[in-house]
């Protein structure tokens, strides 16, 4: 049975490892649209069980066999990536646990304190905040259908009509609650002394958009082949324009080659793009038609961008940068990706994937606003 809180696009089993690309459309926060394409296996290892303590807080010395010390890197060196990969699953876990809580404690405090200053009940005050009535109308209900007729399987307006209706009083009472949430943080002093856990990458040699200084830096896992990371590059061009000089933006590498067979050979052909500064007019181009992915294609289409032929295909066709993807993908893998597109927002991911540009764009001013607090 089709259901508005969950729709799976399309999988697929290669080789043992199960890959999905899939989008679903939930009801919490402002109703974003969680999408993007996973790897199932990566997704499954980032669901095991975290260690009781972050190997932060375990002793650089494990044991001594008579005069001999076995340390945590000596550990480190025979788990390999793992015990970081574990390492950082437990602290993004415990730290989003931590903070989702307090986020809500904060607002139950600010609530609590409208409605003795007001008299007024929590529904009261959100209803207040509301653009008209809760209950949307014919032609609200009429236009979330038109706009959304690929996610719905061909159905009719008549058999998914409770379910829209469901789910546009759901976002509407949400967006009034977090409407009403940023006013009384407005009003009120409000001090946040957790800090989540702040992953860092390795990004030398990786495009980017923006200075390097920017008090902003937003790093993004991407696949060339993949519907969601193509929706989500208009999406990164409006947070460029919305934020100039205020965001760095960071492209990396991320194929799921048994998903999209063109997408590893796309991101080489990028890099080898970026050798001639076209890097961002080779990924608007493959994005704007993935259809147009096969190497031939990619060196028409470097041609067609006033790419020098000779040294873009000799690069592509060596393989120069296959090292580079490679690199890339582990480190997204150390960090804890499991599916494109993947965001992170000064070292703190984005959760659902291909977000849209209000939600990035919340994030990004709260950020900005916490840097400019400790700065």
């Amino acid at each position: 049975m089709f259901t508005l809180s969950s729709l799976t696009v399309s999988r697929v089993r290669t080789s043992g490892r199960h890959f999905r690309c899939g989008l679903a459309v939930v009801t919490l926060g402002i109703g974003a649209a969680i999408a993007g394409c996973s790897d199932q296996k990566a997704a499954v290892a980032a669901q095991s069980p975290p260690p009781n303590v972050a190997t932060s807080d375990v002793p650089a010395i494990l044991a001594t066999v008579g005069d001999e010390k076995i340390t945590l890197d000596d550990v480190r060196a025979r788990s390999g990536e793992r015990l970081e990969q574990i390492d950082i699953q437990y602290r993004r876990s415990r730290d989003k646990l931590i903070n989702a809580t307090l986020d809500s404690m904060v607002q139950e405090r600010l609530v609590g304190a409208e409605t003795k200053k007001t008299g007024k009940s929590a529904e009261q005050l959100i209803a207040a905040e509301m653009n008209g009535p809760p209950e949307p109308s014919d032609v609200e209900i009429a236009a979330w259908y038109s706009d959304n007729q690929a996610r719905l399987g061909g159905r009719t307006l008549d058999q998914v009509r409770s379910q829209i209706v469901d789910f546009l009083r759901k976002q509407r009472r949400a967006d009034a609650s977090k409407k009403l949430d940023d006013r009384l943080r407005a009003e009120r002093p409000v001090a946040i002394a957790f800090e989540p856990f702040r992953l860092t990458f390795a990004d030398d040699g990786a495009p980017s958009l923006g200075k390097k200084d920017a008090p902003i830096t937003l790093v993004e896992f991407s696949d060339f082949q993949c519907p969601f990371c193509q929706s989500t590059a208009p999406t990164l061009k409006q947070v460029a324009q919305r934020f100039g000089d205020q965001v760095r933006i960071v492209y990396r590498q991320y194929p799921i080659p048994s998903l999209h067979p063109f997408a590893l050979k796309a991101a080489e052909a990028s890099l080898c793009a970026n050798e001639q500064a076209k890097f961002w007019e080779l990924h608007d181009a493959m994005f704007e038609d993935q259809r147009k992915l096969a190497v031939s294609d990619l060196k028409a289409t470097a041609r067609r961008l006033g790419i020098d032929g000779k040294k873009f295909d000799a690069c592509l066709d060596t393989g120069r940068y296959t090292e580079q993807v490679q690199n890339d993908q582990k480190d997204g893998q150390r960090v804890g990706v499991t599916g494109t597109p993947a965001m992170f927002i000064n070292g703190v991911a984005v959760d659902g994937g291909a977000v849209p540009f209000p939600v990035l764009e919340s994030l990004i001013q709260k950020e900005l606003a916490r840097v400019k607090a400790k700065s």
